[in-house]
């Protein structure tokens, strides 16, 4: 399948794209760290029991931008930095990044449940006065659901809430941890200081750019996208019926290709800089990924909620449709990547 590869020499791409791009692109990052832990700290993410308030909301969502950037650009440059530094500093941030996520993840999944929730059922849902997590909840009318329906979503609203009541306790501990601490130290002294190679300076980032790519695109050609491309994938419910609480088989190189589509984006970045054009490809094939990651959580927190001990047949019913149609949208989302691909790869020349 041809792809539109990154041309060192195309002035998009920054044609004196070097090292100390590099070194500019991560100063930048880390400061935007700093401003972002500022932030956090002063809108007292602390309080609120995982409800928190909107500006430390966005300040979480800050830290983790910045933390995937800097970590994705340490994995895709790495020969043009200390390798002892580089590989001591990645496994801290992707564990930072981890564990400041769970929360938002485990509220966006309980909404996600409850909005198919009713309209499995064809509950009205109203525009809610609120914004964000539990909006769903606010704007619906929940007296139009089954008995079934309504208490599987109040066993997801139990288990999630509880889970990202934990994964907020969790966030906490580790921004007040001597480990985040150290992490934050690196951090900043990176604001200042970038540790390159001495070669580094002068050594073109577009070769490294296009190895990332050129990995996207090998993971993309594994994936079975003419069965995406298919109405009916039977193959996705061999383990429909599993007891097996692993992931879903087939989701995991969909998950290694979001990562790698990731990475080639942040690699842009680096090259293309603030004035680069958006590939709208890029966008939309990201999107559909990300709709594929939520999906498939989704199903499988419905099956989780589904193996509590005895729960009532019409509970447990219920659970298996809402997982069923997390499935079915996991497949719809495999179905809108391959539609973005395939046109990315028709309009290449």
């Amino acid at each position: 399948m041809a792809q539109q590869h990154l041309d060192p020499t195309d002035p998009v791409a920054g044609p004196s794209a070097t090292g100390e791009t590099l070194a500019g692109y991560l100063r930048a990052q880390a400061t935007e760290f700093l401003r972002a832990l500022r932030l956090h700290r002063e809108t007292g993410a602390g309080g609120g029991g995982g409800n928190g308030t909107a500006e430390s909301a966005d300040a979480a969502r800050a830290l983790r931008r910045s933390v995937r950037r800097i970590s994705g650009s340490l994995h895709t440059f790495r020969p043009l930095l200390e390798a002892d530094w580089s590989e001591g500093l990645r496994p801290e941030l992707a564990w930072l990044s981890g564990t400041l996520s769970m929360e938002h993840g485990y509220a966006a999944r309980l909404e996600r449940l409850l909005l198919a929730l009713h309209r499995l059922s064809g509950a009205a849902v109203f525009p809610a006065q609120q914004t964000g997590p539990g909006a769903a909840r606010a704007g619906t009318e929940r007296g139009n659901l089954t008995v079934g329906a309504a208490k599987a979503g109040a066993l997801l609203e139990r288990q999630l809430t509880l889970a990202r009541t934990r994964a907020h306790s969790t966030a906490l501990q580790a921004l007040g941890s001597s480990r985040f601490h150290a992490v934050a130290d690196k951090v900043a002294v990176l604001a200042s200081e970038v540790p390159l190679t001495p070669a580094a300076a002068g050594t073109g980032l577009g070769p490294l750019a296009a190895a990332a790519e050129e990995r996207l695109a090998d993971a993309v050609t594994a994936l079975p996208l003419v069965t995406a491309g298919s109405p009916y994938n039977a193959e996705a419910l061999v383990h429909g019926l599993s007891p097996d609480p692993a992931p879903h088989p087939q989701d995991g190189p969909w998950h290694q290709v979001r990562l790698l589509l990731r990475l080639h984006r942040y690699a842009r970045e680096v090259l293309c800089g603030d004035d680069a054009p958006v590939d709208v490809r890029l966008l939309a094939a990201g999107q559909a990924l990300d709709r594929h990651r939520d999906a498939s959580e989704a199903a499988a927190a419905a099956a989780s909620a589904a193996r509590t001990p005895r729960i009532a047949p019409a509970t447990a019913y219920a659970l298996g449709v809402l997982h069923a149609d997390q499935r079915h949208e996991v497949e719809a989302a495999r179905f809108a990547f391959q539609q973005s691909w395939q046109k990315q790869a028709v309009s290449t020349p």
